[in-house]
């Protein structure tokens, strides 16, 4: 800036005469504006093109979006479709399943008593279950006796539970006699092919039942040998 320093304008005025130098300021001063008037229009029209330029890849940015979020709808859509079809399809099979295993179950019922060549001669616990009722602590159960038979006669004799468990942290064991009003006669069973017999138990506040052991008792009688048949099972409700 030391070249503004040494113009001294009184030398100008006086060499170019004060109309000349009055002339040459308006001059100068239009050419100033006339240039700050160009740059200003040249960056205002940079700024406004950039502008234009980066709205509309704003736009196009968010058209973008807006197709990905619809995108991703449209999956959630599929997902949410294609899990529910999955859930009823494994209900079905469960059902199917569980309707094979019944069919299947009372097959080989049916089997037994039929078709006794197929398996053991002999009195057979073949199912016992156990239900909790609506009352605290007390339980029904049913009993279903087969004979395997070939020649079959009448099985006669009655059937007896034992709870194995623990009560006040020690192994122990109830009779169903000590826990339930079922008597003798309610227990016994008397036929060819198969029975039901069924009744119901009240176990202690405090006992924790573990397993279920169940007795068939044949009576001895004169087409009958004394024969007694256990099965152990867990405990296990139904």
């Amino acid at each position: 800036m030391n070249w503004l320093a040494k113009i001294n304008l009184t030398v100008v005025i006086k060499r170019l005469g004060p109309f000349k130098s009055a002339l040459f300021l308006v001059i100068l001063i239009v050419l100033c504006l006339f240039t700050g008037y160009r740059l200003g229009n040249f960056y205002h029209h940079f700024q406004t093109t950039t502008l234009a330029q980066q709205k509309n890849r704003l736009e196009h940015l968010y058209q973008q979006q807006a197709l990905q979020v619809e995108r991703i709808h449209i999956l959630e859509v599929e997902l949410a479709v294609e899990q529910l079809a999955n859930q009823n399809a494994q209900v079905i099979l469960q059902q199917m399943a569980d309707e094979h295993y019944q069919v299947k179950k009372q097959l080989g019922f049916y089997e037994k008593v039929m078709a006794p060549e197929k398996g053991a001669n002999g009195l057979v616990i073949d199912n016992v279950k156990i239900t909790a009722s609506r009352s605290p602590n007390h339980y029904n159960f049913q009993i279903v006796l087969v004979q395997q038979q070939l020649k079959k006669r009448y099985a006669k004799g009655y059937v007896d539970i034992m709870i194995i468990g623990s009560f006040d942290n020690k192994p122990s064991q109830l009779a169903l006699s000590d826990i339930s009003t079922e008597t003798k006669k309610s227990l016994s069973f008397s036929f060819k092919y198969f029975q039901v017999i069924s009744g119901s138990f009240t176990l202690p506040n405090d006992f924790i039942a573990e397993k279920v052991q169940v007795s068939a008792i044949l009576t001895k009688s004169k087409w009958q040998k004394y024969q007694k048949l256990n099965e152990t099972l867990p405990w296990i409700l139904e």
